[in-house]
């Protein structure tokens, strides 16, 4: 499990038991935290840190879980927002680093295996890219995707992080075809606002005015929460999602939705 929050450690509670959970994180402090709360309700866990904009690191993780045993699942809930990081660092981390981790794992997957990786409503309100844009997200060597003209040209960090949840959804489907032939499944998941200590933060802070008013003209007219979450990510890992791959599933509660079509329709002018 790269990144030990709330989203990673709901599927991880879903998907490890029987099993040894790695818990990979930028911070062993939080790794830490997580692997004992995990360890306290009968959860085998390892920790390692871990730098996901960084190949050697991810390498290095690799290398850590196959020593460990088969590689059964691989669940990827990290990352950086758009108010957390400059661009270089949101590129670097959300869309090379995710892309490299999807495509080594792919490499030692067990066959039955299956991958989450956790990308974002944010990523489904760009507008429409080019085949070409498509394309050379999908399938660029990973060493290529940070010099893509058109990733280069960006300088907003919303439109980086847009841009990095796109590519990890194409990331996906393309390596789905990769992962299928060591008979493993892999599919995204594309959260809206889910209630973590981060989403806390936000709900009290500065922005706060504006989180509420998405959370109201949202079909759903709540947030979402890691279990809810948690509880998809096991159905797509399960024996009852053989047959989903290489795809991405939004659950936002209809945020995506009221942002083309509904009351939401005027954040469009802000993105």
């Amino acid at each position: 499990m790269v990144g030990a929050g709330s989203i990673g450690q709901a599927i991880a509670r879903r998907v490890g038991a029987g099993k040894i959970t790695v818990l990979a994180d930028y911070s062993i402090e939080n790794a830490n935290r997580a692997a004992k709360t995990l360890e306290d309700a009968g959860f085998e866990t390892r920790t390692i840190s871990m730098d996901l904009g960084d190949k050697e690191s991810i390498l290095n993780l690799v290398k850590f879980a196959t020593e460990l045993g088969p590689v059964k699942y691989l669940i990827n809930a990290a990352g950086v927002s758009p108010s957390q990081a400059p661009v270089a660092k949101i590129l670097q981390v959300d869309l090379y680093g995710t892309s490299v981790l999807i495509e080594e794992f792919g490499k030692v997957i067990a066959e039955g295996g299956s991958g989450v990786i956790i990308s974002s409503q944010s990523g489904h309100r760009l507008p429409a890219l080019s085949l070409e844009e498509n394309e050379a997200l999908a399938t660029s060597p990973v060493e290529a995707l940070l010099h893509l003209p058109f990733i280069e040209a960006i300088t907003d960090t919303l439109k980086a992080y847009q841009y990095s949840k796109r590519c990890n959804v194409l990331r996906v489907a393309f390596e789905a075809c990769r992962w299928g032939k060591r008979g493993a499944t892999i599919n995204s998941i594309s959260p809206g606002i889910i209630i973590t200590p981060l989403a806390n933060d936000e709900l009290h802070g500065p922005r706060a005015e504006g989180y509420l008013k998405m959370i109201a003209g949202a079909p759903a007219k709540r947030a979402g929460t890691p279990d809810e979450v948690g509880d998809l990510a096991e159905f797509l890992m399960s024996s009852r999602g053989r047959f989903i791959t290489g795809t991405d599933i939004l659950i936002d509660g209809g945020t995506t939705a009221s942002y083309w079509y509904g009351d939401l329709q005027y954040l469009k002018a802000t993105h």
